[in-house]
């Protein structure tokens, strides 16, 4: 007699948010991102007990930057995007809920030592952190190691490499921290930067034209945006080149070639996947004007050796719009096509939190160079900018976040 296989029993978790990783990582990087800005305001304006000779300040600023906020969009994109790869089931309920609470305990610990609140444990709410930074990072690297080696999805060995390559610069800032060496913090927070960026142009060169194509075809615009292999492999060999200069070798000459390298070669990229159509549209301009926004980053990179001005602006202008506008925008938009609302009916504040993200784009990176005694000005109109826009965010999409999907499934 023919044997009948009954359906498995569909998925379930105790909450929508915990069905998909882009849920609950996504509200926790939008809310993360208003609370750090605000506490990053007094502890730059010295108004916290921060321990400043455990730890510099602003590389408590960068690490929860990067491995904090960032690290946050990047395990809620990929936990949830490695699944539709692979089509392997990532984690969800408990056990999502296991790998999100080593993150939020990480990030409790690096606020409460930012105000000073060391609670009696002194230095110890550091190794408390890095006990658990480590464990969200590995958990997150494996699960998504296991997944494509399940299906033998070779290719995605690259974003592997660079998780593994974060776990290695955070462990570096937290050696530093522990043994008194700051250029090993330094070095772990600049890796990690430049890891993130490095995932963002990874990311970003698949995702971006896709998203332009099916935007613009809902329109009745039919294009096909390419990517051509040596555009890729330029990119990835300036932008190594330019990652080794800027962190270990700082050679004005190298670095001005490496930089305007990465620049040009994403500018033509960028030429390729233009049309006029995406102005229409605040979830096409706002990734294209993220993307212009890197090339032009790398252009200040080039110029600030001759010019003068600041390292630090160049820093900025790359994690504003590679880091910032990027991550937004790109949540932005999974967020709507995961639970099922209609990507071509954005929430009508999007306009709004994208043009606050450009407003702290000039204000952090090209205002200092244009009237440089109004630095302190420009720092609080961009901090304020950037805690307007990820309140709208939390505003207009945690409620979506945290709903079950409209048409009734799971995810």
């Amino acid at each position: 007699m023919q044997s009948i296989n009954l359906p498995s029993q569909p998925p379930s978790s105790p909450h929508p948010i915990l069905n998909l990783s882009f849920r609950i990582f996504f509200s926790a990087a939008a809310v993360f991102a208003v609370v750090m800005m605000v506490l990053w305001a007094f502890v730059f304006t010295g108004h916290t007990d921060i321990d400043a000779q455990t730890l510099n300040p602003l590389y408590w600023h960068g690490h929860e930057m990067i491995y904090g906020y960032a690290l946050a969009v990047v395990a809620g994109f990929l936990l949830t995007a490695v699944q539709t790869w692979t089509g392997v089931k990532m984690p969800y309920g408990y056990k999502l809920l296991a790998i999100f609470s080593c993150w939020l305990i990480a990030r409790l610990s690096w606020l409460a030592f930012g105000l000073g609140l060391d609670f009696g444990l002194g230095s110890s709410l550091l190794y408390l952190a890095a006990i658990f930074d480590m464990l969200f990072v590995g958990s997150m690297a494996w699960v998504v190691f296991r997944a494509v080696l399940q299906v033998k999805q070779y290719k995605q060995m690259g974003i592997l490499a660079k998780l593994a390559l974060l776990t290695l610069g955070n462990g570096l800032c937290y050696w530093g921290i522990f043994t008194g060496n700051m250029t090993s913090t330094k070095i772990g927070v600049y890796l990690g930067f430049y890891l993130v960026i490095g995932l963002v142009l990874t990311i970003g060169r698949r995702v971006v034209p896709f998203f332009i194509e099916r935007g613009l075809a809902h329109d009745g615009i039919h294009i096909k945006v390419r990517n051509s292999k040596w555009q890729d492999i330029l990119s990835l060999v300036f932008f190594l080149a330019f990652f080794i200069i800027d962190l270990f070798y700082p050679n004005k000459y190298l670095l001005t070639i490496a930089a305007l390298g990465v620049g040009l070669v994403n500018i033509v990229r960028l030429v390729g996947w233009y049309h006029s159509g995406i102005w229409q549209k605040p979830l096409l301009w706002s990734l294209y004007l993220a993307f212009l926004g890197m090339c032009l980053s790398f252009f200040l990179y080039a110029l600030q050796p001759w010019f003068g001005f600041s390292h630090s602006l160049a820093v900025h202008a790359l994690s504003i719009a590679g880091v910032g506008m990027m991550t937004l925008a790109m949540m932005a938009r999974v967020s709507l096509g995961h639970t099922g609302r209609n990507i071509h009916q954005p929430p009508k504040s999007v306009n709004a939190m994208f043009a606050l993200m450009v407003l702290v784009f000039v204000s952090r990176a090209f205002l200092p160079i244009i009237a440089t005694e109004h630095y302190l000005l420009w720092v609080m109109i961009a901090q304020g900018a950037w805690i307007g826009c990820f309140i709208l965010f939390c505003i207009s999409y945690l409620p979506m976040l945290s709903k079950p999907r409209p048409d009734g499934l799971f995810g």
